[in-house]
């Protein structure tokens, strides 16, 4: 699960990607309204979590902007104040859902995993192949009922996998979901993450690498 995190106070999107982090999402932070479009539009997001005052370009534009380009990301957005004005204002430009600040952080994280859900309506909560099992919304994996104490980048890695249903997942594009936007695209930080996982489902293998195409189960 890939979010992108526009907030103008630097400490409090760093706190929320750090947070957003621990819960094993994939975090990028632009501090203002032109570096959050442009990263955006750019990037495959599941989630943007936009703070409606920006500066460089209101919370609202970057929202209307991206609705108008047909940007997939489900959009949050953030704001200070709490009036159904604003809320109705918001939604009306195509914001997905709503949070007043100050708010729990916990209320955030639910939020931003429900819309991420949202944004891939077609994969179940719960993903199987053969014995092997994977929870998105309780972040767990097993296989023939064994815990599999994955990393986060090994968890994103077999969790894309299992939701591709067969599907062969070219390296660019594990890179780009399960890494940030500061991954290497000549890094070998899949080749070595696939290795530690497959070594963690064990025997008989369920990864396949399709020649020079990329991986699947």
């Amino acid at each position: 699960m890939r979010v992108l995190v526009v907030e103008d106070d630097e400490e409090m999107a760093l706190t929320v990607a750090e947070g957003l982090r621990r819960a094993r999402m994939t975090v990028d932070v632009a501090v203002d309204g032109p570096g959050g479009l442009e990263r955006a539009l750019f990037n495959d997001y599941d989630v943007v979590v936009l703070d409606r005052d920006l500066p460089g370009r209101h919370g609202d534009e970057v929202c209307a902007e991206l609705v108008a380009a047909g940007c997939r990301s489900r959009v949050l957005m953030l704001t200070a104040a709490d009036t159904t004005d604003d809320l109705v204002g918001g939604l009306n430009l195509g914001a997905d859902d709503y949070l007043a600040k100050p708010f729990d952080f916990p209320v955030l994280v639910a939020r931003v995993g429900a819309l991420a859900r949202r944004a891939h309506p077609a994969a179940p909560p719960v993903l199987r192949h053969g014995d092997v099992v994977l929870d998105s919304a309780r972040r767990t994996a097993h296989r023939a009922g064994r815990p599999l104490a994955l990393r986060d980048k090994e968890f994103g890695v077999l969790e894309l996998l299992l939701a591709a249903s067969g599907r062969v997942v070219p390296s660019e594009e594990l890179l780009e979901r399960v890494w940030d936007e500061a991954a290497d695209p000549f890094t070998s930080a899949v080749k070595i993450t696939m290795s530690r996982l497959r070594a963690k489902l064990g025997d008989p293998p369920v990864i396949e690498t399709v020649g020079k195409r990329g991986y699947r189960i």
